[in-house]
């Protein structure tokens, strides 16, 4: 990105993938830069995620693949086992020239943030870099944002772009209630790191399903480690949210008779010191700005996790964001609409969900159990392998802007 030396004051809020991506091609536009993060430090490890297709090109044109390669995982690829732990089929990770479930670069979502991280470190410029920060209230004129922090302090900004995520505290402030734009898709997701249980194949994702759940295992670059995966459909229960113990007794009461090393996951949870849970949900935003305060990644564009798609709509997203105002930072308004207008289209085929969503992923019934299955195993033989390559490459014709 060329330097383009403005007198704008931008905040970000949050100092996930989607906030500090946008950080730093807006350091590296010469743009005075704060950004919140509610965490009192970087969070690491999570999920693993990928680069592919528009992300990738992103990564390489910020310069990312050094640090991404540093910290690549070496995944083979996707396996579904029964529930003594025979395989029901295999999807290597070459069988899709690297665009399946597994694809060809693999990182955890705290590697990548902290590539994101030391290029910022090593970028020249105003940044003002808080943790243990957020925002309480927001409120904006012709000229600007007023912003009132948690801390006590109010400070006014050109811009805010809120990139805190799903329960985005920003868009709440700014655009009102989340359930006016987010739809509960069936289930809820959790991740956390335990130790690799014995007999688990290395190098590659592990899952077994039941009716209405799923268990499994992702490696880990330390492969004493790993991560657990397990999707849940059941009905949106609200007094689930941050209250840890009943999320994990709704785990054990869903995999008590799971079989395959599901004994060995529950075990290992209550130890586990990242545990995540959190509700599926996709957001549908009707503008992505309202004035001088836009969105960015989940908090603008969730998809659910189901789709795969989450850290690719993020760093796309950060990238044309940012490309749009060190194009204009005198029109700040212009930057916004052509913003929304560039990524509008990628979106429309990164949120869609991948066969059927979690109806099909996981069925009601052993009958749909097995029935999901055969369509798994059809999808691996050579006569499906276009019906899966069409599914896998949809983005991959989306023209991404230059700047």
């Amino acid at each position: 990105m060329n330097t383009t030396t403005s007198n704008l004051r931008i905040l970000i809020v949050g100092g996930g993938i989607a906030g500090n991506a946008v950080a730093l091609q807006l350091l590296r536009a010469g743009v005075r830069t704060t950004v919140v993060e509610r965490s009192p430090e970087p969070r690491p490890g999570g999920q693993a995620v990928d680069l592919r297709g528009p992300s990738r090109e992103v990564a390489e044109r910020m310069g990312l693949m050094a640090g991404v390669r540093k910290y690549q995982l070496h995944e083979e690829g996707m396996a579904l086992v029964d529930r003594k732990g025979a395989p029901v089929y295999r999807m290597p990770a070459e069988m899709f020239d690297g665009k399946g479930p597994v694809a060809d670069i693999e990182i955890t979502r705290g590697d990548l943030n902290q590539v994101l991280l030391t290029e910022i470190a090593a970028t020249p410029g105003d940044l003002d870099y808080r943790y243990g920060e957020w925002v309480r209230a927001i409120e904006q004129d012709d000229t600007g944002v007023a912003v009132t922090f948690a801390s006590g302090p109010t400070e006014r900004f050109d811009l805010v772009i809120g990139a805190d995520g799903v329960h985005s505290a920003t868009r709440t402030l700014v655009f009102g209630p989340e359930e006016r734009f987010a739809t509960y898709l069936g289930g809820y997701m959790s991740f956390f790191t335990m130790p690799t249980p014995a007999g688990i194949e290395p190098n590659w994702m592990t899952m077994h399903a039941i009716p209405r759940a799923s268990v499994g295992i992702r490696p880990d670059a330390d492969p004493s480690t790993c991560k657990a995966i397990i999707t849940l459909r059941t009905e949106a229960n609200p007094a689930l949210r941050r209250d840890v113990a009943a999320q994990q007794q709704l785990i054990r009461d869903m995999l008590a008779e799971a079989g395959w090393i599901a004994p060995t996951v529950l075990a290992a949870m209550p130890e586990a010191t990242d545990f995540y849970f959190d509700e599926l949900d996709r957001v549908d935003m009707p503008s992505l700005s309202a004035g001088r305060v836009t969105l960015l990644g989940d908090s603008a564009f969730c998809g659910s996790p189901m789709t795969g798609m989450g850290t690719a709509m993020a760093i796309v997203g950060a990238y044309i964001l940012a490309g749009e105002i060190a194009a204009t930072p005198g029109d700040l308004e212009g930057a916004l609409a052509r913003y929304e207008t560039a990524i509008t289209p990628f979106l429309d085929q990164a949120k869609e969900l991948p066969g059927g969503g979690l109806s099909m992923m996981l069925p009601t019934s052993q009958f749909g159990l097995k029935a999901a299955h055969t369509v798994g195993k059809l999808m691996t033989t050579r006569l499906f392998r276009p019906i899966m390559m069409k599914m896998v490459s949809k983005t991959d014709d989306y023209e991404l802007p230059v700047y």
